[in-house]
């Protein structure tokens, strides 16, 4: 989301200048929406894959990742919004929120509970509100979520309801989608759009398929690709390539398990690898940690309490140069949560329950080849390996 206002008000100028430019092009390789108007532009995405829960919404201020309360609260929080006043409290949201779970059986049902005595519970929906600020549906007016935290003071907002509005990014309501369909299903249909049964509009879909993976995620993998979309990429690479580097400055980097979309200045990332401080640190460690698994002992499966066990020993030997916490109890648990958190979210790794599985890209993070003992393995070029 970008503003006419505030810290985005350059790049929402250059959006408008070029509007018809963008739109153009996004609709015929993407088939995405550019929402603009006078106070702000959205670009209205469908994901690759809709299920995809690696990259969720975090905490601007802590950055910590959205839990499950927190999302629900997050769309409670917006129903309550879009039938409410142009103005609203945090008390006030809250207990609305609280009546809707109390109605809903199927909330509680769930496991879902929101108490408003309990700090836990205000935090997260302090973390649900936070980010309705960060994107500018909510706009600060009087008040600190702090001292509501503390439970000794409310917060009082403006609603930007032409944001509201398009915050849901379906192209059928969701009261039209049957509710015994599973939710892959539900979520594809939320999305998909009615398009003629004609070779053109199936190559149009797989278009949009192959290059909202190629921008969206960090590493695409051959493997991850369906039968139909691989076809369609080993025909159409060099064309499709060509048409992202030529519009956005990313830089294909093509190996032997997939595609990366390099962006070496930085204006595409929201992940950074690496990243500064204590967290961006350990996580470095751990991919290089990964990578040697994988180059000296051929491991295609790291169990997560070795990983914590490493971690241990990295607190101990780089603890002069982290933060304080990092010798409470437990740390090397919410360490290696978070940084395998961020390598999931860059396509390094995989998970499977309690096991961390490599995935070709972290070699970019290791030193040396990688060879699985197979004759000419270690020649074989690796994604990302130097």
């Amino acid at each position: 989301m970008l503003s006419a206002r505030g810290s985005s008000a350059h790049q929402f100028g250059l959006v408008r200048r070029h509007a018809d430019w963008l739109r153009q092009w996004i609709t015929n390789n993407c088939g995405w929406r550019l929402h603009l108007d006078s106070e702000f532009a959205r670009l209205q995405k469908t994901p690759p894959d809709v299920l995809d829960g690696t990259r969720g919404a975090v905490e601007s201020k802590s950055q910590s990742p959205f839990s499950r309360r927190k999302y629900v609260l997050l769309c409670l929080a917006l129903a309550t919004l879009e039938r409410g006043d142009r103005q609203t409290t945090l008390g006030s949201l809250a207990k609305e929120v609280i009546a809707l779970i109390s109605a809903d059986a199927a909330i509680a049902g769930a496991g879902i509970t929101f108490d408003l005595e309990n700090r836990d519970h205000r935090g997260d929906l302090v973390h649900a509100v936070r980010y309705l600020l960060d994107i500018r549906v909510l706009e600060h007016v009087d008040g600190d979520e702090h001292e509501f935290l503390k439970n000794t003071s409310d917060v009082l907002y403006n609603v930007n309801r032409a944001i509201l509005a398009l915050m849901l990014n379906v192209r059928r309501g969701p009261s039209a989608v049957a509710p015994d369909l599973t939710l892959q299903a539900r979520m594809q249909t939320l999305i998909e759009e009615q398009r003629p049964d004609t070779d053109d509009a199936r190559n149009r879909e797989l278009r949009f398929r192959v290059m909202r993976r190629l921008l969206d995620d960090p590493v695409v993998y051959f493997d991850d690709l369906e039968a139909s979309e691989m076809d369609y990429l080993n025909r159409q690479r060099g064309r499709l390539l060509r048409r992202i580097e030529e519009a956005t400055g990313l830089i294909a980097e093509i190996r032997a398990e997939g595609i990366a979309m390099l962006d070496d200045r930085g204006d595409a990332t929201d992940l950074e690898m690496p990243k500064d401080g204590t967290e961006g640190h350990f996580t470095l460690l751990i991919a290089e940690f990964l990578a040697q698994q994988v180059r000296e002992r051929h491991s295609s499966r790291v169990g997560v309490g070795q990983l914590q066990e490493h971690a241990s020993a990295l607190i101990q030997e780089h603890s002069s140069h982290w933060r304080k916490s990092v010798h409470e109890p437990g740390a090397e648990e919410s360490l290696v949560a978070d940084a395998l958190q961020r390598l999931e979210g860059l396509r390094l790794i995989a998970r499977d329950g309690e096991f961390v599985i490599p995935r070709p890209a972290i070699a970019r993070y290791g030193i040396g080849a990688i060879c699985d003992g197979t004759p000419g393995s270690a020649e074989t070029p690796s994604l990302f390996q130097d």
